[in-house]
């Protein structure tokens, strides 16, 4: 009997674990917008406002700005659409991010993405 309630719990402990890694995987998933195609042609065309803070090669040249020049595109999307809805606020981005379409985030962080992390 004792060896039957064991083989129980472990068997339970197992079924929480596989529901806790599928429901995690689901919510990562969620947070990735796998459709997004950028065109960096046009997001070079867009980037002249971005370029007064983050260089115009991406890389700024103001300490307390970061470089944009490589970043990974999902993540320039993820933070631009954050300081778009307000989730992310800073002084500088979200009234410039407020502005963006979708399509314009998508253009900027393909072009970003495209250019070497060096500058």
């Amino acid at each position: 009997m004792k060896n039957k309630n064991a083989i129980r719990a472990v068997q339970s402990g197992h079924t929480l674990l596989l529901l806790v890694v599928v429901m995690f995987s689901m919510i990562l998933a969620g947070c990735i917008d796998q459709e997004t195609t950028g065109d960096a042609i046009a997001g070079k065309n867009k980037s002249t406002i971005c370029a007064q803070c983050h260089g115009a090669n991406g890389i700024s040249i103001v300490p307390i700005y970061p470089n944009l020049a490589g970043q990974k595109e999902q993540y320039m999307i993820l933070a631009l659409k954050a300081y778009r809805s307000g989730e992310r606020v800073n002084m500088a981005m979200t009234p410039h991010a407020r502005k963006l379409t979708d399509e314009d985030i998508a253009d900027l962080s393909a072009y970003y993405a495209s250019l070497p992390p060096g500058g």
